[in-house]
């Protein structure tokens, strides 16, 4: 049964690796016996994340990608199979986290929307089109996209986040629905809220201090996805297509209703 869940030698494409959910689940995809190939807009962090996966045995690299831009989105995939020769899995985990922005929507600038909506959601429309083609060619591949709870349910002047990651659950379907028949799967890693320091950075006072709201009685840490991107990676899961993983402690555990925990905040005019 393990072996179903081993990913030697499997090669893995994922935006945003190189800090916060992302590297948790790069960790733990070396750890399975996956290859890497990291991307990030910025070089340090994804560099430190491929020296670690080499550190365990596994191959990596490192590519510098703005996924808004989707040239530097093809040369992403295109280095990676040039490298390693295919991809197997992708997962579009890049996020605009620390530009989100929490405000009446009429403050909200042209700009802002633009950008959150591009690096969310366009960005990995970008990887699944350039991904999907070579693996669509082999015959198999999956796809995985990291959502967010918030893209279940409103969250309070949080309007590009959610309809981003509402977006993305969206994506996932159609993907899902249209590539089947080319071998190739998609789904969907919702997390709830995992502390993070761009989160808290972005978030400020919003950020729960503890997990005392939810069912499970804790907040979630990045290493928590770790095991579900192995096992979304993996041959375990070739029969699920089109699903959601949520993992956030029971928060949506009644459904996409508040399940009670949640707190009284006063409203505001």
């Amino acid at each position: 049964m393990l072996e179903s869940l081993s990913l030697d030698d499997k090669v893995v494409v994922i935006t945003g690796g190189g800090s916060g959910l992302g590297l948790a689940m790069v960790r733990a995809l070396a750890r399975a016996g996956a290859h890497l190939s990291i991307a990030g807009r910025r070089q340090g962090p994804i560099d430190d994340a491929a020296a670690e996966v080499k550190a365990l045995g596994r191959d990596s690299l490192a590519v510098s990608t703005d996924v808004t831009d989707s040239t530097q989105v093809d040369r992403l995939i295109a280095t990676t199979i040039d490298h390693f020769g295919h991809i197997d899995v992708l997962i579009n985990n890049a996020g605009a986290v620390r530009e989100n922005v929490r405000k009446p929507i009429w403050e909200i600038t042209d700009r802002e929307w633009h950008f959150e909506m591009d690096v969310n959601l366009t960005g990995a429309f970008f990887c699944a089109r350039s991904a999907s083609k070579p693996m669509a060619d082999r015959g198999s591949g999956k796809i995985i996209n990291v959502a967010s709870g918030f893209g279940l349910r409103g969250g309070r002047d949080i309007y590009m986040y959610c309809c981003s990651k509402g977006g993305m659950i969206q994506l996932t379907r159609v993907l899902s629905f249209s590539l089947a028949r080319h071998g190739i799967t998609a789904n969907t890693i919702v997390p709830g809220f995992i502390p993070t320091v761009n989160a808290t950075e972005s978030m400020g006072d919003a950020v729960p201090q503890s997990g005392d709201l939810l069912p499970i009685g804790k907040l979630g840490k990045p290493e928590d996805l770790g095991p579900l991107a192995v096992f979304l990676s993996s041959e375990a899961s070739d029969y699920m297509s089109g699903e959601m993983f949520i993992a956030d402690g029971g928060g949506l555990a009644a459904g996409i209703a508040p399940t009670g925990h949640a707190p009284v905040v006063p409203l505001e005019a």
